[in-house]
């Protein structure tokens, strides 16, 4: 399952060209063992703190 979800957000961060997707390129993949560390994660990169990280990390616009 992990290695097809690999492919396809390698997919979309490389081939996506247009449509809405690509407003929001490149997709970041983190995985947690818990749905909680995952929510609590997805809530602190809407954060301006995580949305600083995520500049910061350079994850936008990459390609």
């Amino acid at each position: 399952m992990s290695t097809a979800l690999i492919t396809r957000f390698k997919f979309h961060n490389e081939k996506s060209t247009k449509g809405f997707i690509t407003r929001y390129m490149p997709w970041h993949v983190e995985f947690f063992d818990l749905k909680v560390e995952a929510l609590k994660r997805e809530k602190y990169l809407r954060t301006g703190v995580g949305r600083a990280w995520v500049k910061e990390k350079n994850l936008t616009n990459q390609f």
